[in-house]
Order: structure tokens, then C-alpha cells, then sequence
């Protein structure tokens, strides 16, 4: 039995318990051997004889041994003494991601992104040396109060290969893969689906699937459709949108089919949030919703009473496992005879009930939508056109035929058509005549539709050079050297470096008239990605830590001190200063204060007045409007401040003094006329004149605070 205080191994003495769970009880404790501080999870007495029990305490340390990295808890240590089966693990301060939520109901989905890349990244890790977790959540994941976010408990992860199965374990239902609820094969794509319900879950506050019982739960995941969490949180961008869907795809072959696109999706959503790239994997026979089989029904029923520690199920093949799934596809042939929970019953008919509501709601308002609004043009038999899915619109393509290139341009332009100026060389048409079209006049054309013009450039048009990969500056040269004008625009791009051309209209080797504009775009460089840091100072270490994580940032605790102008607990030092820019997952150091010393006491003074000119008594030789340097030093060595001036009085301001008095130094120059000397012959003769500096000092004496 564990007691606080109690040396385990005569080298981990236990300090406080920290935490519980169904098996194991977790304890702050003290490596004496390594000099700190650890986390110790011990197995429940009454487990403790039960070998199947032991052996999987025992797996949750073999599985997570191997893997170091700084997104997974560590475990330094597995034993065994007088009975007592101990983890040592690393010691996190912090609160688990579960918590977290709840504290701030949802998260933004930049603070969300964030915390989902680092839980990948140690997924990732795991998935590297062929572990499976099986149980990714928010109460396994941990965010310390450095902003470190950390995977933990690998209590039911398995070790994997290409081709063996394990598939016992259900884990927590509400995260759980379909495949993991049928007790079917799981493998890595599982544990993207576990994150994906996660994922809803920082950005919604809420699971996707809910239900009385754990096996109604398990049948959501197998049967109903996977909720958007946009349905719930409008703003969320598309990309993240898109991102956990795919994850919580029903069939594994339409996930992401590894954490590492995963990842890259991720990152991408933090700098284009709106963009479409989130590539969605085609259809298969295991994607649509399908039928629990009376098989199913039993495994699930099974699970829900020990999910977690169950007698190990045989290794499948995984041939075994393609016959399962195609036996999965509807009701099995042989009907088996088991009693369905009375309650299970209720509920199911409670939902049915439920359904049945919903779909008369959905009929209403479309038959509001239709008859309210009188169809289309006031015909009710006219066709609806979703709101979010507006029908194309179109624009008679105007005539441009003969004008000139700026006037069709100009024409296009005033009825929603951009347009692509090309040139060919022609005896018949006046230069700067277009010529054709890409449409007829009167055509219809979708609004946003590029147009060709080809305009004439005459019977001998000039020759566009190439000028990309040059400095704007040495492109407009040519240019103009060649005649032509030059339009200057600017965008961003990841591969041209700025001040460079990037693109040019019209294109090189093009024939066009001598004075045509050629407009040239210029690269800004790559689109700045960069985070602003945001000013910490005077803010709560949890504010301040909440507010990094938000932006991307990573935040490190570097010391705690007394600090008598700073409350306890707020923030009074940061390592990149407020208003700067620095890249996202950039670790910001803190100091917190502690607040004042208790221990030392300091009485401090302050200095305020004006400071008079110097008198006659002084400096008998001062005259008024001579510069004059100040200095004012405390009596323990502290220059306040140094100063010239010519205007007096001057003013001074200064408090937290911590001496009761000092010393003001003023120095002054003083010019004075060359001497006169008597030469031969009666004449005089005048030296240059000479400067002395002279100084002198006032005591002064400071007011207590």
C-alpha cells in the first residue's frame, strides 16, 4: 500500500498523490538518484494479482519506453516492489486539454490548430516506431504550463505491422474509430480519427455523438453521419472544416492515410485558412453509412461493460479481417438469438421519434422556402437555388470589335469580364484596332471570365523582350529604352525574390505597337507569415500563456522573483519585445513575479522640484544663457540622471530612490578675452582667447515614499 513519504525502489520518495484513474492511482514523488522531481503511477491494490491486469499495466510502459519526444510524456522507469507495480514518468505541471476546454467552453481554431499540430507531431513519433495509441483524447493530452502540449497514457497502445491485428480494446467511446467500435482491425488511421473527434471537440466545446448509453455512442460512429463543425461554430474556416471531416471519414481509406499529411494540412490551414487544398479521398465500398449487424450488436454490447481490460482477442490476418468487413456490409444470414437492453430500446425509439421530427421541420420550412418566397420570377412551380450555392451569372459579351485596346478593356471591365491584351502584326488594321475576340458580341458570358482581345500591332510591331527574373528597375530600362511604357504592380511569391519581375503583359516575343504599356509584376517576396508577439507585461501567467498558444507561440517559465512593481503572479519580462515579429511556434521566455520580498523591506524616496541657475555665490563668472551640464548621483554611487541645459528652472522627477540624499554637479565654460602685450614701436597685440570649465555641487536631500 502506498503512503506519502514511503521510499519505493529506496530511491523514488512519494509526496502527494496527484491524480486517479479506474486502475492506477498517479503520484508527485522525488528521484533522489536524478535529483527531481517524477510522476509515479502505481497500480491499485486489488488489480495487483490479477495477471491479465498486471500485464497490460505492464504494456502501457513497454509501449511508451522507447519513444522521447517533447510532445509525448516520457517514462524513465517500470518496477515492481513488494507487490506494488509502479511507471515512473515524467513530472507535467499542467491541466489536460479536457479541462482546458471546458475552462474556455471552445477555442479559437488558430489555438486549436496549434495544439492539434503538437498532439500530431507526438502521434507521429509513436506511429514511427510502429505504436498504435488507441485512446487519443482530450483527457490524454496534456498542456503544461510552459505551453508544451504532451501525449500520455499509452496504457492500451499496441505495437503494429503491415500484417498482424490487434483489436481488442475499444477505448473511450466518444472518441472512438467506427472500426474500433465493431472490434475490428485499427491501425493508424484510428488514431487520426480519435484526433479529428478532437479536434471538433476544441473547436465546437462540444462531441460530435452523444447518447445515454456507450453502446448508442458506438452505433453513431458506425451509422450516423459526421456533424460539421461549422454547423456549430459558423466562423470556423473551411480548410479546418474540411480537415476534421476527412479525419472522422467512417471508412479508414478515406482519412488521411498518415499523421504526415495530416500535419502539412494543418500547418497550411494556419496560413491560408480559406483556401480549398484539403484533398478529399475518392469513395470505396467501406464509405458509405452502413447496417449494424446482429454480430456487431454483440461485440459492441460487450465492450460496453469492460471496454478497457478484456480478455485479449486472437491475432487476425489480415485476410480474417477483409471477410469481416464484407460479412459487415448488411445483416448477417444466420440470425443469433440475444436479448436487446430494454433501455437500449427506449432509446432507440426515443431516437427514431427524434428522426421523425427532424424530417417534418426540414419539410416545413421547404415548403415555407417555396411557397413563401412564390418560386422564382413569381412562379411557384419555378426551381429553388440553395442560398450558400447561387446559380452562375452571366453578361452579353459587349461589342469590341474596332475600338481600341484601352476602350475594350474598359468595356469588358464595366459589365464584370477581366481581359488579356494580345498583339499580332497586320497590314489591314490600324494599330491598336482589336481585331477578334474569344466571344461574339451579344454571347453570354460567366461573370469573372478572362477575355482574349487581339489588337493590331501594325504591319511591323516591335518585339516585347523578356524581362522576368529582373530588377524592376532594369526591366523598365529596356522598356522604356525600346519605347514602350511601363505599368508597375506588386504580389507576393514564394519562389521570385522581391524587387524581382515576376510576370509581364504582353507576354516575351509578342509583336505589339511602338508606346504600347507593358505591364509588369513585381514580387513583394514571400507573404509575411510572421507572428506579432503581444505585450505580456503586467498580464497573469495564465493570460499571458493562453494568449501565446492563441497566436502560435510557445511560451518557457525562465524564472520566478520577487519583484515589488509587479503583482504576484503577473508577467514583468519578455524575451522578444511587444510589436515584434517572429515565426510561428517561436518559444517566448517570462519572468513571473513573485511580488515584494517579504524579506527586505526597502524604504525609497523620490526628487521632485526645479533646479535653480547657478548664483552668484557659486559661479561669480556664469552669465545667463551658458550651457550647463547636471548631474545628480545618490549618496550610494547611483547616477539619477546627466543633462545640459541653458533654461532655467529645470525640472526633475524621480522616485524609488534608495538613498536619503546625494549630490548635484553643475559644470559650466567660462570664455575669456586673449591678453593685450605692448610690441616695439607703441603698438599692442591681442592673444586668442581662452576657456576654462569650472563646476561645482549642491547637496540635495530626497523625500521618503
Amino acid at each position: 500500500m502506498i503512503k506519502i513519504g514511503m521510499m519505493i525502489s529506496d530511491r523514488y520518495e512519494i509526496l502527494e498523490k496527484i491524480g486517479t484513474g479506474g486502475m492506477s492511482d498517479v503520484y508527485k514523488a522525488k528521484d533522489h538518484k536524478l535529483n527531481r522531481f517524477v510522476a509515479v503511477k502505481v497500480l491499485k491494490q486489488e488489480f495487483g494479482e490479477n495477471a491479465n491486469f498486471v500485464s497490460k499495466f505492464r504494456i502501457e510502459a513497454q509501449a511508451a519506453a522507447g519513444l522521447m519526444h517533447p510532445n509525448i510524456v516520457n517514462v524513465y522507469d517500470v518496477g515492481e516492489e513488494n507487490d506494488v507495480h509502479y511507471i515512473v514518468m515524467e513530472l507535467v505541471e499542467g491541466i489536460t486539454l479536457k479541462k482546458y476546454i471546458e475552462k474556455k467552453a471552445r477555442l479559437s481554431y488558430k489555438e486549436a490548430v496549434s495544439i492539434a499540430i503538437q498532439v500530431s507531431m507526438g502521434i507521429e513519433a509513436a506511429h514511427n516506431n510502429h505504436i498504435i495509441h488507441r485512446d487519443i483524447k482530450p483527457q490524454n493530452i496534456i498542456i503544461s504550463k510552459d505551453g508544451k502540449v504532451k501525449v500520455t497514457d499509452f496504457g492500451i497502445a499496441k505495437a503494429a505491422t503491415s500484417n498482424t491485428i490487434t483489436s481488442n480494446v475499444m477505448g473511450s467511446v466518444h472518441y472512438t474509430s467506427p472500426e474500433q467500435a465493431r472490434g475490428g482491425y485499427s491501425d493508424e488511421k484510428s488514431d487520426i480519427y480519435s484526433l479529428g473527434i478532437t479536434m471538433f471537440e476544441m473547436l465546437t466545446g462540444r462531441v460530435p455523438f452523444n447518447g445515454e448509453t456507450t453502446v448508442a455512442i458506438a452505433i453513431k460512429h458506425i451509422q450516423e453521419e459526421m456533424p460539421s463543425p461549422a454547423e456549430f461554430v459558423p466562423e470556423i474556416p473551411s480548410s479546418v472544416e474540411s480537415i476534421v471531416l476527412k479525419c472522422c471519414q467512417k471508412s479508414p481509406d478515406r482519412r488521411y492515410q498518415n499523421i504526415q499529411e495530416l500535419i502539412a494540412d494543418l500547418k497550411q490551414s494556419l496560413i491560408n485558412p480559406d483556401e480549398d487544398f484539403v484533398v478529399q479521398n475518392g469513395p470505396d465500398v467501406d464509405g458509405g453509412t452502413r447496417l449494424i449487424s446482429d454480430s456487431d450488436m454483440e461485440q459492441i454490447k460487450c465492450r460496453s461493460v469492460y471496454p478497457e481490460y478484456e480478455e485479449p482477442e486472437p491475432m487476425r490476418l489480415l485476410s480474417d479481417t477483409e471477410a469481416m468487413y464484407e460479412d459487415d456490409q448488411g445483416y448477417s444470414d444466420e440470425e443469433e438469438d440475444y436479448d436487446y437492453n430494454p433501455k437500449m430500446e427506449r432509446v432507440t425509439t426515443l431516437l427514431a421519434v427524434a428522426g421523425g421530427i427532424v424530417i417534418c421541420v426540414i419539410v416545413i420550412i421547404l415548403a415555407v422556402t417555396v411557397f413563401g418566397r412564390g418560386g422564382t420570377d413569381g412562379d411557384p412551380s419555378g426551381p429553388i437555388v440553395p442560398e450558400d450555392t447561387a446559380a452562375p451569372e452571366y453578361v452579353a459579351m459587349p461589342s469590341v470589335i474596332g475600338k481600341t485596346m484601352e476602350d475594350a478593356r474598359n468595356a469588358l471591365a464595366a459589365v464584370g469580364l477581366k481581359s488579356e491584351p494580345r498583339y499580332e502584326e497586320s497590314d489591314d488594321t490600324e494599330v491598336g484596332i482589336v481585331m477578334r475576340a474569344d466571344y461574339e458580341t451579344g454571347e453570354d458570358v460567366e461573370v469573372g471570365t478572362t477575355v482574349v482581345l487581339v489588337a493590331s500591332a501594325g504591319a511591323h510591331g516591335v518585339e516585347v523582350p523578356q524581362v522576368t527574373d529582373r530588377t524592376y528597375e532594369e526591366a523598365e530600362r529596356i522598356l522604356k529604352d525600346l519605347g514602350f511604357a511601363v505599368t508597375k504592380m506588386e504580389g507576393y511569391s514564394d519562389t521570385v525574390e522581391a524587387g524581382y519581375v515576376v510576370s509581364q503583359t504582353p507576354a516575351a516575343s509578342s509583336k505589339v505597337p511602338s508606346g504600347t504599356n507593358i505591364t509588369l509584376t513585381v514580387s513583394l517576396g514571400k507573404q509575411e507569415t510572421k507572428v506579432p508577439v503581444p505585450n505580456l507585461i503586467n498580464k497573469t501567467e495564465e493570460d499571458g500563456t493562453i494568449e501565446l498558444i492563441e497566436l502560435g507561440l510557445q511560451v518557457q517559465v525562465t524564472a520566478r522573483e520577487y519583484n515589488s512593481e509587479y503583482a504576484e503572479g503577473t508577467i514583468f519580462y519578455q524575451s522578444y519585445s511587444f510589436g515584434s515579429y517572429v515565426d510561428p511556434g517561436t518559444v517566448v521566455e517570462i519572468k513571473v513575479s513573485q511580488g515584494p520580498n517579504p524579506a527586505a523591506a526597502v524604504v525609497t524616496y523620490r526628487y521632485s522640484g526645479s533646479i535653480a541657475a547657478p548664483s552668484a555665490e557659486e559661479a561669480p563668472d556664469y552669465k545667463a544663457g551658458t550651457d550647463v551640464t547636471i548631474k545628480i548621483v545618490t549618496d550610494d554611487g547611483q547616477q539619477l540622471r546627466e543633462w545640459t541645459t541653458n533654461v532655467f528652472p529645470s525640472s526633475v522627477n524621480f522616485s524609488g530612490i534608495k538613498s536619503a540624499g546625494g549630490t548635484l554637479t553643475m559644470t559650466y565654460t567660462v570664455t575669456k578675452p586673449g591678453e593685450t602685450t605692448e610690441v616695439s614701436g607703441g603698438s599692442t597685440v591681442t592673444g586668442a582667447p581662452t576657456t576654462e570649465t569650472k563646476s561645482f555641487t549642491r547637496r540635495i536631500e530626497f523625500e521618503k515614499e
